[in-house]
């Protein structure tokens, strides 16, 4: 069976030893870059890889790109290999932010084709929460051949999302949270705000109490009153890097309405061109 969006910790756990089961831990800090590497030493899921997002899920920065430009395809293929994942894998990620940076290895790998690709519902906490142990030995995987496939997830440029927005054919939702949309803060990017016409919609509204993403009835709701009768194809998700807004992408899918696509440059893009416009307020 293939897990293609969320996955439990009980079956996690029941597959933990299955060689065609790879866990790859995507704990990360925007403000501390080495923090998710030093957490991963100090204690995780038994045989889980991990995958840093500055390294290893995103490209190299230029003065005009975001701060998590995507990877070289034929870059992240190799990466992918050398985790130890092909055709044949099923990939397991987790994190300690409500997915939120799993959420970017799951994009990640449907744009190269590769869809048993799952986030474990939780992240650790609720691995943890279950009695599980973790552990401290450093993972070693044999590497495999990563071949890319035919995309099973799309992404527009800031050109494309211009011109969508000019014609009126998108709903872009914004996964920031509502003080970073409204301009009332701005911790990482050189301008406060959003664009024009976004609506803004903090990923962290997927989640229910308990750090589990909310059940698909109770997010097909919730998007179906975001889209305003548009179909899921007409959105695009962007964030403040293009990270936090494949969890907006992964809730779509979760709720049953695919085809949404990514603005990968996102706000960190966006706002370095002084000629693209900005919104302040909600």
């Amino acid at each position: 069976m293939s897990y293609q969006l969320l996955i439990d910790v009980p079956t996690l756990k029941a597959h933990l030893a299955d060689p065609n089961f790879r866990v790859v831990d995507c704990r990360f800090e925007l403000g501390e870059p080495g923090a998710g590497r030093a957490v991963y030493a100090r204690g995780h899921i038994p045989g889980a890889s991990y995958a840093h997002l500055d390294d290893d899920l995103s490209g190299p920065r230029t003065p005009w790109t975001g701060r998590h430009p995507l990877p070289d395809a034929a870059a992240l293929a190799a990466t992918f290999g050398r985790l130890g994942i092909d055709a044949n894998t099923q990939v397991v990620a987790y994190d300690d932010s409500g997915g939120a940076y799993a959420a970017r290895l799951w994009w990640l790998l449907r744009w190269l084709g590769h869809v048993s690709v799952a986030v474990l519902d939780g992240g650790l906490a609720a691995w943890q929460a279950a009695g599980l142990p973790l552990s401290t030995s450093a993972t070693s995987v044999s590497a495999r051949r990563f071949v890319a496939g035919a995309p099973v997830a799309a992404q527009v440029s800031a050109d494309d999302l211009a011109l969508l927005l000019a014609q009126k054919a998108c709903r872009l939702l914004d996964a920031r949270s509502t003080e970073r949309f409204e301009g009332r803060i701005e911790p990482l990017d050189p301008r406060a705000g959003h664009i024009p016409g976004a609506t803004s919609h903090p990923f962290a509204r997927n989640l229910g109490a308990d750090g589990r993403f909310l059940a698909p009835a109770a997010l097909h709701d919730q998007y179906s009153r975001l889209l305003r009768g548009r179909p899921a194809a007409e959105v695009v998700s962007m964030c403040g890097s293009g990270v936090t807004a494949c969890h907006t992408l992964l809730a779509l899918e979760i709720a049953g309405l695919s085809g949404a696509r990514l603005y990968a440059g996102s706000w960190s893009e966006w706002c370095r061109d002084p000629a693209r416009p900005v919104a302040i307020g909600p």
